[in-house]
Parts: structure tokens; C-alpha cells; sequence
């Protein structure tokens, strides 16, 4: 996915270790305070990353605001998830994976929605405005403009509900 997973946590190295192990992520930092996890958001952050940082417990609240994008699990404390942009609904990390997917789909789609919104405005209204008529004797009526107008807006409805 282009993502480099770090853990950050309050645990010891041993704990620490073996979850990482578990789960394949590489980089461990543990025994970390609280202030010392949003440190090390502001850190990747000044190197140019983008950071998610997902968290459940008040000790992550302050990474979680600090973070460009917080993730607090559902059943984490009321703090991380006053914190967080976010809220995973289960206890489950790979709803990590999957939020992060659906997010880069929903984009996507957006980008391909103002596509179809934009050809129909682009090419339309200036034909209507009259200017191919000089050239090619090409006009459209007015009604005709809003008729493609509309069906921009149809066409990116259609789109959305494509995936």
C-alpha cells in the first residue's frame, strides 16, 4: 500500500517486540510517554510523511491530535476518540488497512466525478455562448446547455454508485 508502519507505544521492549513481530511491523519504538509519541508524529511530519496514527487510549490522545490523520479504536477510552478524526468501529487493525483503502477509492471517485461534471461544462456552455458559430455555424439553444448540465449531474450520480 506504500505505507510504512511504525509502532509507538508505552509498553516494554519486550512486549513491544513481540507484538511487532505478530503483526510485521518493523520499526518499534517503545516506552515512550505520551508527549514523547506526538513528538515522534512531529517528527515524521517534518521529514514530509503524512501520519496516521491509531490509538485507543488516553496516553495516545495527544499523537492522535497531533497526527495528520487520528484513528482511535471504537473501544478505546472517550479521550482518544474525542482526539481522533476518525473512529474504527471494531477492535480489529485490519480495519485499519480497510479505511485507508476505502478512503483512496473515495477519492479516486471523486477525482473521476468532477471529470464528468467538468467535460459537460467545458464543452457545453461555450458552445452555447456562441463560440463555434463563427467558425463551424455550431450552436446549441440554451435549454440544451442546461439539459447537459443536468446530465452532468446525473452522470456523476451514476458514478457514485458505480463502486
Amino acid at each position: 500500500m506504500g505505507i510504512t508502519p511504525v509502532m509507538v507505544t508505552g509498553d516494554n521492549w519486550r512486549t513491544a517486540r513481540a507484538v511487532a513481530k505478530e503483526v510485521g511491523i518493523r520499526d518499534v519504538r517503545a516506552e515512550v510517554m505520551p508527549a514523547g509519541k506526538a513528538d515522534v508524529v512531529r517528527s515524521f511530519q517534518k521529514d514530509g510523511s503524512i501520519v496516521a496514527m491509531v490509538g485507543d487510549g488516553i496516553n495516545d490522545s495527544p499523537a492522535l491530535a497531533a497526527a495528520d490523520v487520528g484513528m482511535a479504536i471504537g473501544a478505546g477510552t472517550d479521550i482518544a476518540i474525542e482526539a481522533a478524526n476518525y473512529v474504527l468501529m471494531r477492535d480489529n487493525l485490519e480495519d485499519v488497512i480497510t479505511a485507508i483503502d476505502l478512503s483512496k477509492k473515495t477519492f479516486s471517485r471523486i477525482r473521476l466525478n468532477y471529470v464528468f461534471a467538468m467535460a459537460y461544462n467545458i464543452i457545453a456552455v461555450p458552445v452555447a455562448a456562441g463560440v463555434l458559430f463563427p467558425s463551424l455555424g455550431i450552436k446549441l439553444p440554451p435549454w440544451v446547455a442546461g439539459a447537459c448540465m443536468a446530465l452532468s449531474s446525473v452522470s456523476v450520480v451514476c458514478s457514485s454508485l458505480m463502486s
